[in-house]
């Protein structure tokens, strides 16, 4: 039977697996997964699998999100997080059987758990106010919280500080994240952490007497995009800085025997381009040694998609013997699972050409569970054990693969003009026939420093299933190809990158006959916006262009952008008041009169990362031109809406770009 085409809609029939956490005997694993309701609202739920049944039993029910399942270290109990009270709150289900019992009741609720090495406390993060008593908190009705947000929408907001707004978060108030302990057996809070920074919770030393925090405690912290690693004595309360506060530095974990701690980040030589580390400190010695000097790729998840929903583990992580550490590195358009000795010694896990999304570590069985998407799969989970056994242990999506054509994308690599070298993916459309010509579009990704790669992407499907030939590549500024390769954009928007792009629409249109010349296509966002914006102001080869969430006005941008006053000097090298002139000559505004390229601007009317008046200055200054132009004005949507927004808008955004295209080619 043939498969149908994929549609519009389709995305919301997708479940996303992530977070894996191994049982502290290794014989079961925990997971989210979250799905679309009926009510067109993200949904998530824990479920639990036995490494020797086929199926997952569900734990949690409901339309609420359930996520961050944690095993007791006797695991008998699990520690999650819930919506179900209406903001996330702690909640403990036990094993053995009975209804799980909320544990938390803070008024902003209590987030990322995790137990105690002894078992007999939790640590997690709330969001509190300078004077707030974790021991006397109340968590708010909904009509109570509903009537404080109504009073606060009433009142000015009374702006001190240069970082007063987030994409993720809005505009921020004075409360900060601190780190709180919940004794199990007394039922008691204590606060370990205060203060006007922001805590984030790390790892607990197998002793249970330090904690692992990051954070930025300088005194002129607005002014400085750094973070340090702290060790907090949970007896004095008393912080020491580990790290040397050139650059940022994360994800922390003490070693098994609590004697090392493993951790991420870099110095900044590249600023926001510069590759992830990975160090090792030695608590005794006080020493701390690079184990990724001589690689060339960054430690992480840098792949870019659709269809990922919930954060899941990405390293580093200790093996039981202390030897050797585990960590997701991007590299040549896939991740991949990869183990290093102390001695710098690097071997590849799990090195399937796909995408690695997170994994769990079990020290008893020194064993993974691996949660791996390819593009023709949104995601598995597998074990992998200590010999290279591969065994594949979920089947999601079954019913919709077995209706859905879902096609492979064809890896490209070419030469750009300048002899660079480039790679990337062309997606042949469905029901394609030789000796037919189609039209192309070119996606282009955000970032810049991203990576386009080996995982499940449902607009480029969905184009496709459109009748498009999908043509993505990751130009230069992108991850996964070495240091040189994502700094050179830095200071050169609009030219090397420029010229990977339309190198790979000449290479595709030389190498493909049946791709039609005269009906290509071009969209993208946030970078990819301004790289879109770019193209229509400097070339007329295209027919027709949608841009989203992007970047017209870089002289604007300093002062709008909750990123601005640091990115145009760390991208560009230069801001505002030091080369207006420079700044305005690679704004795609300045070229607003070359555009002949009909143009969607697609646009959140929340976004503070490349805020609205950014497309508004476009749409306005070509329309007064008499250009072919139209605005689209997406309302309560923020950065995210191609990626998490409110599912309805997700549908009304990709129903425009696909009717502008059908339009004009």
């Amino acid at each position: 039977m043939t498969k149908r085409a994929i549609t519009t809609e389709d995305f919301m029939s997708i479940e996303v697996f992530s977070d894996p956490q191994f049982s502290p005997d290794g014989t079961a694993y925990a997971y989210v997964s979250t799905t679309i309701n009926d009510k067109k609202e993200y949904q998530s739920n824990l479920f639990v699998q036995n490494l020797n049944e086929k199926s997952s039993k569900q734990w949690t029910f409901g339309h609420n999100k359930n996520s961050n399942p944690r095993f007791s270290p006797d695991g008998k109990s699990v520690v999650f997080q819930s919506t179900r009270s209406g903001v996330p709150q702690l909640w403990l289900l036990p094993l053995d059987g009975g209804e799980a019992k909320q544990l938390t009741t803070f008024k902003n609720g209590a987030v990322n758990p995790e137990w105690s090495k002894d078992g007999k406390s939790l640590i997690f993060t709330a969001s509190l106010e300078k004077d707030d008593d974790v021991t006397n908190q109340k968590e708010l009705t909904k009509e109570e919280r509903q009537k404080e947000k109504e009073e606060k929408s009433k009142k000015p907001l009374h702006v001190k500080n240069l970082k007063y707004k987030s994409d993720a978060s809005g505009f921020l108030d004075e409360k900060k994240s601190q780190i709180v302990r919940y004794e199990l057996e007394t039922e008691t809070f204590t606060q370990l952490t205060e203060g006007d920074h922001h805590h984030g919770y790390q790892d607990i030393s197998p002793d249970g007497s330090t904690i692992l925090f990051v954070g930025n405690l300088i005194e002129d912290s607005d002014y400085e995009l750094k973070s340090d690693i702290y060790t907090l004595d949970t007896a004095t309360k008393e912080i020491t800085k580990l790290t040397d506060s050139k650059g940022s530095y994360y994800s922390a974990r003490f070693s098994p025997s609590g004697n090392k701690i493993a951790y991420l980040g870099h110095k900044q030589q590249y600023l926001n381009a510069t590759l992830t580390e990975l160090y090792i400190y030695d608590i005794q010695t006080r020493e701390t040694t690079c184990l990724s000097e001589s690689w060339d790729f960054p430690i992480g998840d840098l792949i870019a998609g659709d269809t990922r929903l919930g954060s899941s583990e990405s390293g580093p992580t200790w093996s039981n013997d202390e030897e050797k550490i585990f960590f997701i590195g991007s590299n040549h358009g896939a991740t991949h699972l990869y183990e290093v000795s102390l001695n710098g010694e690097l071997k590849e896990l799990y090195n399937v050409d796909s995408h690695v999304f997170g994994f769990s570590y079990s020290q008893t069985e020194d064993t993974f569970i691996v949660g791996v998407s390819s593009p023709t799969n949104p995601c598995n989970f597998y074990l992998l054990d200590s010999e290279s056994n591969v065994k594949q242990l979920t089947d999601a999506n079954r019913d919709f693969l077995d209706e859905v054509a879902v096609g492979t994308p064809e890896r490209i690599s070419f030469k750009a003009k300048d002899d660079w070298d480039v790679h990337g993916w062309l997606l042949r459309p469905y029901g394609f026939e030789e000796g037919k010509k189609y039209p192309l579009v070119l996606e282009i990704h955000g970032g810049p420093h991203v990576m386009y790669g080996q995982t499940f992407f449902h607009e480029m499907q969905l184009l496709a299933a459109q009748g498009y030939v999908v043509l993505y590549v990751n130009p230069r500024g992108s991850h996964g190809h070495g240091q040189e390769f994502v700094n050179a954009c830095r200071s050169d928007y609009g030219g090397g990158d420029y010229n990977d792009l339309m190198s790979a629409v000449d290479y595709a249109v030389e190498t493909y006959n049946f791709v039609d010349a005269d009906r290509l296509g071009v969209t993208g966002g946030s970078y990819g916006g301004f790289m879109t914006n770019w193209i229509v102001g400097h070339t007329n080869r295209f027919k027709a262009a949608v841009t989203q969430r992007s970047i017209s006005n870089w002289l604007s941008f300093y002062g709008v952008s909750d990123i601005g006053y640091f990115f145009n000097k760390w991208q560009h090298g230069y801001d505002l008041l030091e080369d207006p002139k420079a700044l305005w000559d690679i704004s795609p505004l300045k070229y607003a009169d070359q555009v002949e390229t009909p143009l969607l601007i697609l646009h959140s009317e929340q976004d503070y990362r490349c805020p609205i008046e950014q497309g508004e200055q476009l749409f306005v200054t070509l329309k007064h031109l008499k250009k072919e132009v139209e605005f689209v004005r997406f309302p309560g949507a923020n950065h995210e809406l191609s990626r998490s927004g409110k599912p309805e808008l997700r549908i009304e955004r990709l129903n425009h770009i696909c009717g502008w295209f059908e339009k004009h080619l």
